[in-house]
């Protein structure tokens, strides 16, 4: 038997340990007719990132954070052991979602992914305070990040998936409006600050104050707090008004045609950075080999 032989002992040790990778990263990539293993992986995480929105709804009871802080407390610091070592294991067989980077690029490649970001944005909020001391309000605002952990959802989600291809395929148009709005924004804020300054100096004191009034206007809201009571300012928020509807529906307009057009083109696509279905077969499930080079892969029992 030659040196070469790929079924030699001596060189199983490397294709093993690939083997045993590649079934861990098919077990935590999200379930598309695999194993039953994957199926209750998939079931098991979205219930813990339920129990952590609820978890922190019901926090914001003080009667119940009172009576349960412990319980609280501890179902935290489990959620983000878990959430942890999911991290870690989703870095770690990063080289098989990305096979055609190396092992450093693929694993960069992921955490700078949306769906590595989620990831982390889900621990973070633990081990920042732990890591650095800061005020108890800039505390309490690092806490709230934990709701993010819902984004996590999305990568069991084929519509929430869909709606993130679409935002991505349509970002220099969304970009375009949101650059127009701000720009029409400023300017209603500025003509309706000269309009009604003098008449209403502590409900428009200056341009920037003004602008809740513009974006409460332009967005059809109207809440009804700070509002025109000259003849000029009466007319100026009427136009704008009715500008507005048509400049901050762009933004719909624009999601929807893109919505409707990826409807027709059929089934979602896989994404490239993970978060769909896990992508075609590249490696053996028994020795983590290449399935694209022959005889570079053997059973490994």
């Amino acid at each position: 038997m030659s040196a070469s032989d790929p079924a030699q002992p001596v060189q199983q040790a490397s294709p093993r340990r690939a083997g045993l990778r590649y079934r861990l990263y098919r077990v935590l990539e999200p379930a598309d007719g695999g194993s039953w293993t994957s199926r209750i992986f998939d079931v098991m995480l979205v219930v813990l990132i339920v129990a952590n929105v609820t978890a922190i709804i019901l926090e914001s009871f003080d009667q119940l954070f009172a009576a349960y802080a412990p319980f609280f407390h501890w179902f935290e610091f489990v959620s983000v052991l878990l959430f942890t070592v999911e991290y870690l294991l989703r870095l770690a067989t990063a080289d098989f979602l990305y096979p055609d980077s190396g092992p450093i690029r693929s694993r960069l490649r992921w955490m700078f992914s949306s769906a590595g970001l989620i990831d982390l944005i889900a621990i973070l909020p633990f081990y920042v305070p732990l890591l650095i001391a800061f005020d108890l309000r800039f505390l309490r605002m690092v806490r709230i990040l934990r709701l993010l952990r819902i984004l996590k959802l999305k990568r069991y989600s084929r519509s929430l998936q869909l709606i993130g291809e679409i935002v991505n395929d349509r970002k220099e148009e969304l970009l375009v409006t949101v650059f127009l709005n701000a720009i029409l924004m400023v300017i209603a804020s500025t003509f309706m600050y000269y309009l009604e300054n003098e008449a209403q100096p502590e409900h428009f004191p200056n341009v920037m104050a003004t602008m809740w009034w513009a974006v409460s206007t332009l967005t059809t809201v109207g809440y009804g707090d700070v509002y025109p009571i000259t003849g000029m300012g009466k007319i100026f928020a009427a136009i704008i008004a009715v500008i507005g509807i048509g400049f901050v529906a762009l933004p719909t307009g624009i999601l929807s045609a893109a919505f409707i057009e990826r409807i027709h083109r059929g089934p979602l696509d896989q994404a490239d950075d993970g978060d769909a279905a896990a992508p075609p077969l590249t490696h053996c499930p028994h020795c983590g080999g290449s399935l694209r080079e022959p005889h570079t892969h053997s059973r490994v029992d």
